[in-house]
């Protein structure tokens, strides 16, 4: 049994037939989904689909993209949802340079509050990172409790990078980039990353794996990125799939 650790059946394209979609992942061995909001109303859709199905939970937080618009009654919505029963982190959240940098500082400030608040509720954070490595790095050194979880979501970089996030209690999290032929560092990273710290991910419905790219991603293809990391580590699918579950139900915290 698969656990897609991060997936956005909330997202405009996969909402309107996540029945389907979820059933679809369900007949081709996916058991569990953390269905991911990204601002308020994603958050909202995160939660109701996570009380709809008994397979499915819930993180919700402000996606650094949406950092400008945040306001200080957005917090308080995020804290007052946060005690239901099947959200299980604070996410998406963290620091993205890659579209716009116009508002660092403010990303920077509305990462920095998730962190705080995901600590004083004892959640685990999904963390976004892209072209943003080092700022993300300082800001968790300086803001995450030792004894707050997490995970790096679609993991993109380094090696020695991914050391650094490991050493601050964090989990790395593959998608369907460590199924593309040329992706060297995801590959690189699968290689060396100790099964324990591992959890995968479609980051449905983008990032479709090899050999579906051109179609929309759906968790139904979770299995792909499974094979591809089972024979860059020579181990065998099943114990992918069992140490990759049990790591995501152990930091998430679900119980079966």
């Amino acid at each position: 049994m698969l656990f897609d650790s991060h997936v956005h059946l909330n997202d405009d394209r996969l909402y309107p037939i996540h029945d389907q979609v979820i059933q679809r992942a369900i007949d081709a061995g996916v058991g569990f989904f953390v269905c991911i909001g990204y601002d308020a109303a994603s958050s909202f859709k995160a939660i109701e689909l996570a009380e709809k199905y008994p397979e499915v939970y819930a993180a919700i937080g402000f996606h650094p993209e949406n950092a400008q618009q945040i306001v200080e009654s957005d917090f308080a919505w995020l804290e007052a949802n946060l005690s239901h029963e099947k959200v299980v982190a604070v996410g998406e959240i963290g620091l993205d340079y890659y579209w716009d940098k116009t508002f660092v500082e403010k990303q920077k400030a509305v990462f920095t509050r998730q962190i705080e608040i995901a600590s004083f509720h004892d959640l685990p954070i999904v963390v976004h990172m892209r072209d943003a490595s080092g700022d993300t790095l300082d800001l968790i050194k300086k803001h995450k409790p030792k004894a707050l979880e997490g995970v790096m979501h679609c993991y993109s970089g380094s090696v020695e990078s991914m050391r650094d996030f490991l050493a601050l209690g964090l989990k790395i999290s593959l998608a369907g980039p460590v199924t593309f032929k040329n992706a060297k560092t995801p590959k690189a990273v699968a290689e060396a990353i100790d099964i324990d710290d591992l959890l995968i991910e479609t980051d449905a419905p983008y990032l479709t794996p090899h050999p579906y790219r051109g179609k929309m991603n759906e968790p139904k293809y979770l299995p792909e990125t499974a094979k591809a990391i089972a024979s860059i580590k020579g181990m065998d699918f099943e114990t992918i799939a069992q140490k990759t579950t049990a790591n995501a139900m152990k930091l998430f915290r679900i119980s079966h």
